[in-house]
């Protein structure tokens, strides 16, 4: 069902994600979305922290905006998605922007570690192939056509 959210151009999604396949699929089901997200993405907690904070190659606005929405893998190289989102969450003006876990890890301590740091959402990342399309779609669908994203910059 086309929304009359889906022909307008979303704020930028940024996904921390270092696993090709996982990036491409959730890249192949957002083509099929009706919704019109401009996506960055960042392969490990410290591509990810420069860009958030306009450090090192993400000094131009341009290249590196302000995400409406942050989808973060915990197991990233280097520094870890747990620390980013540590970060995120203690930042007076990133604590705004909708972070959500999407990981393969189940661990309750994990699930209940990012609650305690403020994160939005935690999906654990399903094996299946249909689900996985499922959980895509149903969190494009919430964040980006029935949930209002914070529109400021920084």
């Amino acid at each position: 069902m086309i929304t009359s959210s889906a022909s307008k151009v979303q704020p930028p999604l940024l996904i921390i994600e270092d696993s090709n396949e996982d990036f491409e699929a959730f890249q192949r089901f957002l083509r099929q979305s009706p919704l019109v997200i401009p996506v960055y993405r960042c392969l490990n907690g410290d591509q990810a922290l420069a860009f958030l904070y306009h450090t090192d190659h993400y000094t131009d606005l341009e290249s590196a905006p302000r995400p409406g929405l942050i989808l973060l893998d915990l197991n990233l190289p280097g520094t870890d998605g747990r620390e980013v989102l540590r970060r995120i969450k203690q930042d007076d003006d990133l604590k705004l922007v909708p972070t959500v876990i999407f990981t393969t890890s189940n661990n309750p301590k994990d699930i209940e570690d990012c609650y305690r740091q403020g994160v939005n959402s935690y999906i654990i990342k399903p094996m299946d192939f249909g689900l996985l399309k499922r959980s895509i779609q149903t969190l494009l669908e919430y964040w980006f056509d029935i949930t209002m994203l914070p529109q400021n910059s920084l």
